[in-house]
């Protein structure tokens, strides 16, 4: 395999966050999904605690870390992308169109290079 590195690639939602519950109803008809919620309490001090619950779906050898602005598309280990990675990058792409956290022009992130399976 030509790509060494296992993909990462980040992509965002500038404005309406998305539906945590929806996201993980959707995405479960098709993919396995786990809700992670982190701990909190009253003295935790964090600006957005409606942001910091994740989703982590897995297609084949593609996971994806989805909370309401952000979502990371990952591999542990590098490997060819299966018709059902495809399908969750796909998704993904759609329901996270940006590739920066801001409408201003920087922190800029590019897709990585994949290989799709034969």
């Amino acid at each position: 395999m030509k790509n060494i590195k296992p993909y990462f690639y980040v992509r965002f939602r500038w404005l309406k966050g998305v539906n945590m519950n929806e996201a993980a109803k959707e995405f479960g008809e098709v993919f396995d999904v786990e809700t992670m919620v982190p701990p909190t309490s009253t003295f935790d001090f964090v600006m957005f605690k409606e942001h910091r619950e994740e989703l982590k779906v897995v297609a084949d050898t593609l996971k994806s870390l989805l909370s309401p602005k952000r979502s990371v598309l990952y591999q542990r280990e590098p490997a060819p992308f299966t018709v059902k990675d495809m399908e969750l990058r796909r998704r993904i792409l759609e329901l996270y169109p940006r590739d920066r956290i801001t409408p201003l022009p920087f922190f800029f992130s590019s897709e990585p290079k994949f290989e799709v399976a034969g």
